[in-house]
Order: structure tokens, then sequence, then C-alpha cells
């Protein structure tokens, strides 16, 4: 237990709060226009424009339109350092401070901290195309020359805007954020990580204010032509068929784009500002599957890491309202999801609501999961929850209660948000509304 410098006591029992969500996403910008689109079952998945698509297995993408970084900077000159991903999330960010009513100067910049995920970024091919030139003779690649002649044709800060802790940096400059920063890279589960992160900082005292949150984009044409290589993606041409978590028929998901962004603060600092709190986090835990295919089949690190949040949360399974599912709409990864829910919910797995989002704004690495943390808190503070876009026939290989299509009313104000890496690394979050 710490006790503040204001006389507030900060332990393992402080009750921490949501008090600013911000959402960049190809089903909307701003937390108003994404709820605008759930509830109304819009998805934001479409014919790729951004690149050609023709010779790709798969031509659909969830593109963001309207986005200009720029209006979410202060200080515009550092956009030229930033690739996509880093965009995305400093304007989630933004969005999310906004809604908290967090300004600048208005709070102590030495107890406000950044905890952020990110994924892989790649370079855009042109930053490298000159480079290439000039090693290139007679239609062969000489190596050799690339110390000699390539780096003349590099920029100088050509890395700068791929690393992954970028993104948090940039928000710590944006708001001036002095306080703990770190950044999680580990795909889906990093929102959810962050979250976890960010709920310790507070409660061991070293912050009063965190901004955690998760970026990610998949349509830079170097990723599109890596991820059109294997299995994963939808054949579908049509937005209405693809990306159905759990659908027996189902056959892969959409590359997209996007981030979220959110403020969590004590109950007792969000009282003392006035702050408006969409939701309490009750408990987060992560785990793995460790080693062996059995393992990995089984979801062994999700069963554990849903034990563990509702342990955390003193929850028991039946109070659940909602699960908002990792869905990444493949065969084998559903399959595996739902076995983890029926190991860790026992009977409740069955009869709990699922919904399962990606249908609406694609999957894009560490992205993807912040913005259904996104959703589940805006369904918590609605009371009710979007349906599961292209969900038609059941698979009974899953057996849950999934919400096809239409919203739902909320009978719990109790959610579980999980998600899940194909490698194995999972996490659980449990919320109160």
């Amino acid at each position: 237990m710490v006790v503040q410098s204001t006389g507030t006591t900060i332990g393992r029992g402080t009750r921490v709060v949501v008090t600013g969500v911000g959402v960049v996403s190809a089903a909307g910008i701003g937390r108003h226009a994404l709820w605008s689109n759930l509830v109304a079952g819009r998805s934001g998945i479409g014919p790729l424009k951004s690149i050609p698509s023709g010779q790709l297995p798969c031509k659909l993408a969830a593109e963001i339109e309207g986005f200009e970084a720029a209006h979410f900077l202060r200080n515009r000159k550092l956009q030229k350092v930033m690739s996509r991903d880093i965009e995305l999330g400093v304007g989630a960010a933004a969005l999310a401070t906004e809604d908290a009513r967090l300004k600048v100067g208005d709070v102590d910049p030495e107890r406000l901290g950044v905890v952020f995920g990110a994924g892989r970024i790649s370079p855009t091919p042109h930053e490298l195309v000159a480079a290439a030139a000039s090693c290139s003779r007679d239609a062969s690649f000489e190596f050799e020359r690339f110390d000699e002649e390539a780096m003349a044709h590099i920029y100088p800060l050509w890395l700068l805007p791929q690393l992954p802790n970028m993104p948090a940096c940039h928000i710590a400059i944006e708001h001036d954020a002095r306080g703990p920063n770190n950044t999680i890279t580990c795909r889906e589960a990093s929102a959810l990580l962050a979250l976890a992160e960010g709920l310790h900082a507070i409660r061991r005292g070293v912050a009063d204010q965190m901004i955690v949150g998760a970026c990610g984009s998949e349509l830079n044409p170097h990723d599109v032509a890596r991820l059109s290589l294997g299995p994963d993606l939808t054949r579908h041409a049509d937005p209405s068929r693809c990306h159905g978590p759990f659908d027996m028929f189902r056959d892969g998901w959409v590359l997209g784009e996007g981030a979220a962004a959110f403020v969590i603060e004590s109950y007792a600092s969000a009282r003392r500002r006035g702050a408006q709190i969409y939701a309490e986090v009750l408990g987060v835990a992560g785990g793995a599957d460790g080693a062996g295919d059995e393992n990995a089949r089984q979801g062994i690190g999700l069963v554990r890491a849903i034990t563990a949040s509702l342990q955390q949360a003193g929850v028991e399974p039946h109070e659940l309202g909602h699960i908002n599912a990792d869905g990444k709409a493949t065969l084998k990864d559903d399959w595996i999801e739902a076995r983890a829910y029926h190991q860790a919910l026992g009977n409740s797995a069955e009869r709990i609501p699922v919904t399962g989002l990606k249908s609406y704004f694609g999957t894009f690495d560490a992205g993807s999961g912040a913005v259904e943390l996104a959703a589940t808190l805006l369904a918590l503070r609605e009371g009710q929850v979007p349906g599961t876009l292209n969900y038609v026939t059941p698979d009974p290989l899953c057996r849950l209660n999934v919400i096809a299509n239409q919203p739902a009313r909320l009978k719990s104000s109790l959610a579980l948000k999980v998600n899940r890496t194909a490698m194995g690394q999972s996490v659980a979050a449990v919320i109160r509304g």
C-alpha cells in the first residue's frame, strides 16, 4: 500500500475506472460514429481501394476514410516521422483525452503515464525504391553495393517510424505525459495487456492517470502481400458474407487498420475531477498455451486467463452479461476459443451471450483488440450489445450463444473481453458498467 502526496490511499484494492474512450476505425472515427454503426449493423469492410487487388486472393479490406492525423496534433512537424500506425494511435489518444476532459496542464504531468500496444510496422515500398535501384545491375541485385551506394538514398530517420515504441512516445510527447511509459507487442492481446499494466501502475501509486490502448495497420503493401501468402484471409468478395466469427462456413478474416485509446484512473481521482465513468476494471489476467499441440488445441492460455480474471474480479461465470470474443473467423482459431470458454466457464458457456466484432472493422494486429474493448465499454454504457455480422449458421463444434446480426439488450452489467494470438498468448478482462 502506498500513500500519495495528495493523501489518497493507493493499493491492491484501489478501484480503477475508465473515463475516456477514443476510437479510429473503419467502422467510425470517434465513439459516437463507432457506436452508431455497430448498432445499425453497418460494416466498414469493402473493396480494397488503396492498392491494386486484381491478383490478390482477398479483395476486401477495412480501410479508414476521412482520417487526417494533422487534426489531432499540436506539433504537426512530428508527423513526418510517423507511420500510419502511429498516426492512428495518436489520433485515438487525442480523442480519449478529450472525452475524459484531460487537458495538458490540468493534471500533474509526472503522474500521467502511457502504455500502448503496437505490432509490426512496415516501411512503404517507395521509401526503398531508390536504394534498391542503385544496387540493381543487369536484372540482378548486387548486395555488396548496398553499403556503398544504397544508404545515400535512404532517409536518415527512415527506421524511426517503424519502431513499435513510437506510438507510446508520440502520445507522451503530445500530452506531456512524464509518468510510466511502456509498449506492449503481443499482437491482438496487446490492448488488454496495456490495460493491465496501466491498472497496476495506478494501484502501485506511481500514476494518477494512464493513457492505454493499441494501434495497428495491416494495409501497407508489404503486409498485404505477406499475409496474402497465408491461408487465413477470407476468399469471399462480398462483404456481407465475410468474416463471420463462429459461423459454420467462416473462411477467414479481412485486413484492416485502426486504434483505440482509453484514459483510466482511480475512482477517487475520477470523482475529484468530476469525470464521467464508463466502467470499472475488475480484473485482467494473461496466460499462454506453453508447449505441446494439445495445450494449443485446448486453448490452455485462454482458459487460465479467463479463470484468473474472474477470480480477481470475484465474479462467477453465470453473472456475466456478455462476452466480447476474439473471433478471428478461422475454423481453427474459433474452435480453440470456443473450447476455452467451455472449459473455463462450464455450463454457462452455452448461455452467456457472445459477440464477435471484427466483421465490422477487420483485423489489424494490436489495434483490433483495442477497438473491440472500446465497443465493450460503449455496450455497457448503452445497455445493449451489437450483434455479430454475417453469423448465419451456428457451428455445432462451437456451441455458443452468439448474438446474430442484431443488437441484444444486456441482462447484466458485467462483461468479459478476451483476446488470443495465433501463438496462444491470451488475455481476459472483467469489466463492470
